[in-house]
């Protein structure tokens, strides 16, 4: 069972904002960096950076992999897609925290709910509101 992280998406409103800005980045192929290498990176193989919206957890982008980043930063190699999850709430927090397996929100659309077809920012207006 592999560890996640947790991030919260800073400056950003909506889901489809966050989409796009990792969507951006992917393209040119930029990492997300962060001073320190996770002390439990070898856990954290096969699981993903959850984002904070809102004081929810609402998405998921998997790590793809380690890395250096320039003046001594590690990178953070995500995937291009973002996952949407069932919205639980977790507080802000500076920087990135550990979330167990048992502990991570399931992928929203699964079984035929048809949820993975709504627009991503209708999305982030239901799970405001509690109805996602």
């Amino acid at each position: 069972m592999p560890l996640h992280l947790t991030k919260v998406a800073f400056a950003i409103d909506h889901v489809d904002q966050l989409s796009e800005r990792l969507a951006t980045r992917h393209a040119a192929g930029e990492a997300m960096t962060t001073r320190y290498l996770p002390k439990r990176v070898a856990e954290l193989d096969g699981g993903s950076l959850f984002w904070i919206l809102k004081h929810r957890l609402v998405a998921r982008s998997p790590i793809l992999g380690f890395g250096e980043a320039e003046g001594g930063r590690a990178a953070i190699h995500l995937g291009p897609r973002l996952i949407l999850v069932e919205a639980r709430p977790k507080r802000a927090h500076q920087g990135w925290r550990y979330l167990e397996e048992a502990d991570a929100p399931a992928d929203l659309g699964g079984a035929g709910s048809g949820a993975d077809e709504l627009p991503p920012r209708l999305i982030g207006e239901l799970v405001a509101l509690g109805l996602l």
